[in-house]
This record gives structure tokens, sequence and C-alpha cells, in this order.
């Protein structure tokens, strides 16, 4: 059995119950109790879910009863953000505006007071201690520039643990920010899963020294198998994912040492998987849309927000023996698939499993239409990459079944584009 996830005794802390004590029954009881207390505070605090929570129940009786409750979309945070507020916008600390590709242009925006922010720096606190040591010097290739940001509420959680948080920020240069890494003596990394294939892959060409990391944290994105197997072979470290989305305040979950599925975040939030066609509860082992509800934000709750993530509950008990749901590993978004009608369709984990094992690949951009499949693709260099690429495409079942022709660039770039990706439609 794997060492138990610190995620464990944190939770059992803030629901008030000895570690050795806990059990689902007692986490659920817990929710329960928050669930009705945020929807208290929606009822009072704001003019949206006053109107969404109109003649239902005042009080739920059992977590069941949460079915009845309308969901929250984004569409709703963009257009209506400011009546979703519980608190005034001065006891507001942290705005974030997220760009959308919606039709109306307009983008998302998520406010956060200082107690929000606190309850994610709780979070990476416990988190990162999973595979992070008091001494431990970790680089933060993450936005950190501005206050509340993530890459600042790590840096300021791993204070926390007595380690060092090393802040770089996205990776521009790669062929520097492994020169940092030397430098700094880094024995963890944190980031975004293409920008550490790229210093990976780079190192190798240009021949650098081996970093001395035990881990490395890849988040932000979907982390393809075949990038989490080259940074291990190459670094000779142990790879962890963790999800979050900044809707979440930025964290909802982490691998432990089994790394059978992240444990949530189940004393701040909680998660259903539901049909994303019909919207009723799956159970476990089934695939559906993630929806979390938040238990504890002050400045801007969210009622069943629809993530539009693809996952479901593992069924069984984690390696590590802890009672904590374990969430598959999220591939690609419910509207991310193309066609979006079809049994046999594409999406960018597809593209990511057939082209990250390809040697020489940094990255990729990709579009769809309903007769062509154009893909760019980022490389330190070109030798016989063109006709890999194509064989691996070409070989999709869904690039089959749809009879989707393929056209293939290859660029030299020497970084990965920094955030989420996605398959375009042209």
């Amino acid at each position: 059995m794997s060492e138990l996830t610190p995620l464990h005794s944190w939770i059992a802390q803030k629901i008030g119950c000895p570690p050795g004590a806990l059990t689902r029954a007692a986490i659920e009881a817990y929710q329960l109790d928050k669930l009705n207390e945020t929807l208290d505070l929606c009822r009072a605090k704001s003019p949206f879910y006053r109107q969404k929570l109109a003649g239902l129940p005042a009080t739920l009786t059992s977590l069941a009863d949460l079915q009845a409750l309308p969901f929250t979309t984004a569409d709703d945070v963009r257009e209506r953000p400011l009546s979703l507020l519980c608190v005034s916008q001065s006891d507001i600390a942290r705005v974030v505006t997220l760009d959308t590709s919606g039709t109306s242009g307009t983008p998302k925006r998520l406010y956060f007071t200082a107690a929000d922010q606190e309850l994610t720096r709780d979070f990476f606190h416990a988190g990162m201690s999973t595979f992070t040591e008091p001494g431990d010097r970790v680089l933060i290739l993450l936005p950190c520039e501005r206050p509340g940001s993530v890459g600042d509420l790590l840096d300021q959680a791993l204070a926390r643990l007595r380690a060092a948080g090393i802040r770089h920020g996205l990776v521009t240069d790669a062929a520097q920010t492994l020169s940092v890494m030397d430098k700094e003596k880094v024995t963890g990394v944190v980031g975004v899963p293409v920008q550490v294939l790229a210093l990976v892959r780079t190192a190798v060409v240009q021949q650098m020294p081996r970093p001395h990391l035990k881990s490395v944290l890849l988040t932000t994105d979907h982390v393809p198998d075949a990038i989490v197997q080259a940074v291990e072979e190459a670094w000779g470290c142990t790879v962890y994912n963790h999800y979050g989305m900044t809707e979440m305040g930025l964290g909802g979950g982490v691998e432990c040492a089994a790394r059978q599925g992240y444990h949530l975040r189940e004393a701040d939030m909680l998660f259903e998987i539901v049909n994303p066609e019909t919207g009723k509860a799956l159970p476990d082992g089934e695939y559906g849309e993630l929806v979390f509800t938040t238990l504890t934000r002050q400045g801007m709750p969210l009622i069943r927000y629809r993530t539009g993530d693809v996952s479901r509950f593992l069924p069984g008990e984690c390696g590590c023996g802890t009672v904590l749901r374990r969430l598959e590993k999220v591939r690609f978004r419910w509207n991310g698939r193309f066609p979006h009608t079809s049994p046999n369709f594409l999406t960018m984990a597809d593209l990511d499993d057939a082209l990250f094992p390809i040697e020489g690949v940094l990255n990729f951009a990709a579009t769809v239409s309903e007769t062509e499949l154009r893909v760019t693709v980022q490389a330190e260099k070109n030798e016989g990459l063109e006709t890999a690429v194509l064989q691996a495409l070409s070989t999709l079942p869904a690039v089959q079944a749809a009879g989707l022709a393929v056209s293939v660039h290859i660029q030299s770039d020497k970084v990965g584009l920094p955030g989420k990706r996605k398959l375009t439609n042209y």
C-alpha cells in the first residue's frame, strides 16, 4: 500500500474528525451542512441565485436533493458576474479575467476574497506536501507576477512547508529555463505539460546536464501518458498530476503517491458526474461531465457549475487506503469533440496520445473541418518528422472513420504553447 494521501488528514481536520475515524458518511454529513449554508448565503446575498433558487426547498435533507437544483454555466458567469457576488466589491481581493471562445466574446470574470484565496493556499500546502519536504527547491513555471496569481499562492504554500519556491513564470526560452534549473539546484518543478516536455527534449538535443529532480507536478492542461513517460525517463523523477480550474479557485484535486486518480478537495467543494445531455447524475465508473459546487467560498460561490470536462469517479479504494473519492484523469472537454454528434469523435487528447510519443515533437496546434485535419507541429528539428506525424494521425480510428484528409506543417520552435489547448473547427 502506498503512503496515505496528505489530503486525508487535511480534510479530516477541516471537518472536525480524527484522521483515523474519517468515513464517507462523515464527509457527506459535513458537505450537506456546508451546502445548506452556501444556499442560505446565496439566497440572501446573490441576486442571480435568489432568482434561480426561488420556489425550491429552503433546506436540503440529503445530498441527493442537490439534483433538484439548477446548474450554473459558463455563460451565467460571463454574462452576469456581479449578480453572483455575495459580498461587496470592496471585499474582493482578486479578480481573474478569462478570455473566452464563446460567441459573445465577453470574458469570464471570477471574484475572490482574501479568505477565498487562503482556502486555495491551504489546499496547495496540503497537496504539495505529497512530494515536497523542507529544504526542497521548487521551480514554479506558472504565472507569478501578480499578487494572488496561481504561482504567487503556490510560492506562499511552499513557504509553509519550509521549501523554497523559485518564481520563474511560463517558459519562453527553454535553454534559459534549463540554465536556471541548474543554477538554482532545483529538486522539484511545477509547470504546464507541453512546456515541461519542451525542456526535456531541448535538454536532450542540446546535451545539457540532467537536473537532480525528485518530482514534477504537471497542471493546467490534459497530461498525456507520453509526456509523463518522457519526463520520468529523461529526468529520473516521479511525475504527478494536478487538476483544477480558475472557477474552482485554481485547485481541485491532486494525485497521491499511488497515482491512481486525483484525490479531490472535498471539504471545499462537492463534485458530481452527470450525463452531459440529460444532466442526470451518473454512478461511479461511468463517464460524464464534471460538475462542482463550492462549499466554503464567500465572494462568488458557484452552485452546480458545469465544467465541460469529461471524467468519471473511479470505483473501489485507492492504493493509499484513503476514503476520499478518486477522479480519473480528465482527458477532454465535452464540447471539444469533433464531430459533436458522432460516437467516433476526435479530441485533443487523441492527438496528444498520437503525437507526443514521437521524438522531437514539442507541441502542436490542430484545426479540423468536415473533410480535413490540419496540424502544425512545433519541433526542435525536422528530420523525418513529417512522415512520422502523418502516419500517426492517419491511423487514428476517428480520422479513418470520418475519412479526414491529413495535412502537416512542421515549424521550429523552442517552447511549447502555454495554457490549455483545444481542437479548433474551421
